[in-house]
């Protein structure tokens, strides 16, 4: 029974064998084939030496998986000692690592190629996205210190009003030293706020054009057709749309409210006090001396304000690299795993035919290490037998009864060991001639 189900065995490892090999030619040229696609977008120069030099690239990835593979099924499933076993599976660990640095990463780049290309352009486009955002907060920050400069313009001219109609600092009508001094500080003011609502007007008008160009470049994502065209575009698009961020994070006017608020201070000139009595230029000093207190607070706030505007971080300058098909696959490998494992696959599948040859040759080892020893002998092995032993009767030995003997096991070896030895010696080489 055992020797029927090892003959099947032998049978079935016999009717594989060309398909085996047939499997090994296909998947080696289907490697080829999307190598060579891999590798097309690698090369630059004329079209005639780029597909020359795929054509050769790729057929030497197929002949070489075909010839690596037809030799560890070959030779592998024959090997049984544990020390050469051992070297054969670092010879097909380093064989299989060869074989996806010099292809299977290609194969990727075929299988998915344009998915990462549009994966990086993607990227790209949520990146220069956050990018102008950041840039138009920082342009518009400065805005939010219109209301407390409306706020203080307004108090200023109010003041000023009042002075002049009802002597409301002075205690006297008219429009003196005080009243100049208040509607200088309310001018220098509304001058700001007119520098701060003329930078919203550009900083709109900049910001428009920048979410014009990203609209631009993800149509271009999204786009059908070849990605290469597309992606000249896209820088295109990238480079207009740096421009667009670099103006707005110029247009920001903190810098300029800075100065303006020190100016506030450090270029504050009281008017003389011009009131005809003593008594009146006595309170217009006072008063003068309060709005310098005032005006000097309100530097301070400002300045500290545009401070803050000012170390907001800036935008990081960015480049845009554009990338190979097989160069973003491999930055964004992990996107693709199902594309990778693919490739992959194709290239290393061979290795299961390889162990199930191992598998199904130590099965019919095994089968046959339990046959009686005259199933397993072989028709020549009996020829060379007989003839062993007519050599040790004509040198007057009897095999049967020295077998027949040996009582215990030991003694069943040495007598098998002085047979062996007999029969080696049976067949050297005589240096006479025969008796």
């Amino acid at each position: 029974m055992a020797l029927g189900a090892s003959h099947r065995l032998q049978d079935g490892v016999l009717a594989v064998e060309t398909m085996t090999r047939f499997a090994l030619a296909v998947l080696a040229l289907a490697s080829g084939v999307y190598t060579y696609l891999g590798v097309r977008s690698l090369l630059d120069g004329s079209p005639t030496a780029v597909f020359f030099a795929a054509i050769i690239y790729a057929a030497s990835v197929s002949v070489a998986i075909y010839a690596f593979w037809s030799y560890m099924a070959r030779f592998y499933p024959h090997v049984t000692g544990a020390a050469a076993r051992g070297a054969m599976i670092g010879v097909m660990a380093l064989g299989c690592a060869m074989i996806i640095a010099m292809s299977s990463w290609l194969n990727a780049a075929a299988l998915a190629g344009s998915a990462a290309l549009e994966q990086h352009l993607a990227e790209t486009v949520q990146d220069y996205t956050a990018d102008l955002d950041q840039a138009h907060q920082n342009a518009l920050a400065a805005q939010s210190l219109l209301p407390d400069i409306q706020r203080t313009s307004e108090r200023f001219s109010r003041l000023a009003e009042d002075e002049r109609q009802n002597g409301a600092l002075t205690g006297t009508t008219g429009s003196g030293s005080v009243v100049q001094l208040l509607s200088q500080m309310s001018s220098q003011l509304n001058e700001l706020e007119t520098g701060i609502t003329a930078s919203r007007e550009r900083v709109t008008t900049l910001f428009d054009q920048g979410r014009a160009h990203l609209a631009t470049m993800r149509t271009l994502v999204s786009a059908p057709g070849a990605v290469a065209p597309r992606s000249d575009e896209f820088s295109a698009e990238v480079v207009a749309l740096s421009g667009v961020i670099t103006s707005l994070e110029q247009t920001s006017i903190a810098p300029s409210v800075k100065r303006a608020a020190e100016d506030l201070s450090l270029g504050f000139i009281a008017p003389v006090a011009d009131g005809q009595a003593a008594d009146l230029a006595d309170r217009q000093d006072q008063v003068m001396q309060t709005i310098r207190a005032s005006v000097s607070a309100q530097s301070q706030v400002l300045s500290q304000a545009a401070d803050d505007i000012l170390a907001r971080e800036p935008v990081a300058e960015r480049r845009f690299v554009p990338l190979s098909s097989a160069e973003a696959v491999l930055r964004y490998a992990a996107d693709f795993i199902p594309a990778w494992a693919g490739a992959i696959s194709i290239d290393l599948l061979p290795a299961v035919l390889v162990f199930i040859l191992t598998v199904v040759h130590g099965a019919i080892r095994r089968q046959e290490e339990r046959l009686p020893f005259a199933q397993r002998i072989t028709a020549a092995e009996l020829l060379e037998a007989l003839e062993v032993q007519r050599a040790l009767g004509r040198q007057g030995i009897d095999v049967e009864q020295a077998l027949r003997t040996a009582e215990t096991e030991d003694e069943r070896e040495r007598a098998e060991s002085n047979i062996t030895s007999l029969d080696m010696a049976a067949k050297a080489p005589r240096k006479g001639p025969p008796a």
